[in-house]
């Protein structure tokens, strides 16, 4: 799926075909989960192919590689330039593109020596979530804020969004409505979430979410159609039976919810702001996108 012999990636300086490619089993991001990465998209549009929002998620991943204290010296703009480089030799267009950045070996607890920049991308053309999903309340909670920095893309968060997701499906559900300590809703195993009432649009306040740049985004939409948006703490009682709801993220863009812990949201998904929504964001990234 994600490559084959012929897949050319970018690694520690050099590109070179991913099936060339290999880490050292002494690194500490294989032991202990200590890396950061990105999720990104390019898209084919009018102009071009563009990669959606670079230099946020660029800045995004200097910024979590600074609050892990791993060392990392790449600017948004050469990130970027590598990045249309990566799409070009592999002849991408509508693609998702995985930065990491991972540690060099060592085996105690301490902060990174050395770190190594990897650019990987395949061909995707679609969400790898599906509309109208049935969704239920997790009994994995998000990490706790004074015990991680949540605000970082850190690998080795993404273990608590694998239980969720996983524990999601083996019960007959689609994906994990994930909680805080507090018991208020955060976000999905890999998106964030708003639901919709009256017209207007709920979405979990800072604290314990990733805030996404898909998600600000959606502001910017709301801004541009008048839809009005609260950021607000509520529980999930709160959200079930509502209008609408969905979830959104790079990967996942814009996805329809139809119910969560099996009680339907009561709106036709066509007659919604939260519809609306979707179809700004579509053509967003991929007709107006300069």
């Amino acid at each position: 799926m994600y490559y084959n012999d012929d897949t050319v990636i970018y690694f520690d300086g050099n590109f070179m075909k991913a099936k060339d490619a290999g880490t050292n089993i002494y690194g500490q991001s294989l032991h202990y989960g200590y890396s950061v990465f990105e999720g990104i998209k390019s898209y084919s549009t009018a102009h071009g192919t563009r990669i959606f929002k670079a230099k946020e998620h660029y800045e995004r991943l200097k910024r979590s590689a600074e609050l892990m204290h791993i060392p990392f010296d790449y600017s948004a703009d050469q990130l970027t330039e590598l990045t249309y480089e990566l799409l070009e030799l592999n002849g991408f267009t509508d693609a998702y593109i995985r930065p990491l950045v991972t540690c060099s070996p060592n085996m105690s607890l301490s902060k990174g020596k050395e770190s190594y920049l990897s650019l990987l991308a395949w061909e995707w053309s679609n969400g790898y979530l599906a509309d109208k999903m049935k969704i239920m309340t997790s009994g994995f909670q998000r990490p706790n804020p004074k015990a991680f920095k949540v605000e970082a893309k850190v690998g080795g968060h993404y273990v608590n969004s694998i239980l969720a997701c996983q524990d999601a499906k083996d019960k007959g559900y689609d994906e994990a409505l994930v909680l805080d300590e507090n018991g208020n809703v955060a976000e999905s195993s890999g998106a964030n979430v708003f639901y919709e009432k009256d017209g207007t649009l709920f979405t979990p306040a800072k604290g314990s979410i990733l805030p996404g740049i898909t998600r600000q985004t959606v502001f910017e939409i709301c801004d541009e159609l008048n839809i009005p948006v609260k950021e607000t703490f509520f529980k999930p009682e709160e959200m079930r039976g509502a209008d609408a709801a969905f979830f959104c993220g790079t990967a996942a863009e814009i996805v329809a919810l139809d119910s969560l812990d099996d009680v339907p949201f009561t709106k036709q998904w066509e007659d919604t702001a939260s519809e609306k929504v979707q179809q700004a964001y579509s053509k967003l990234v991929r007709v107006l996108l300069l």
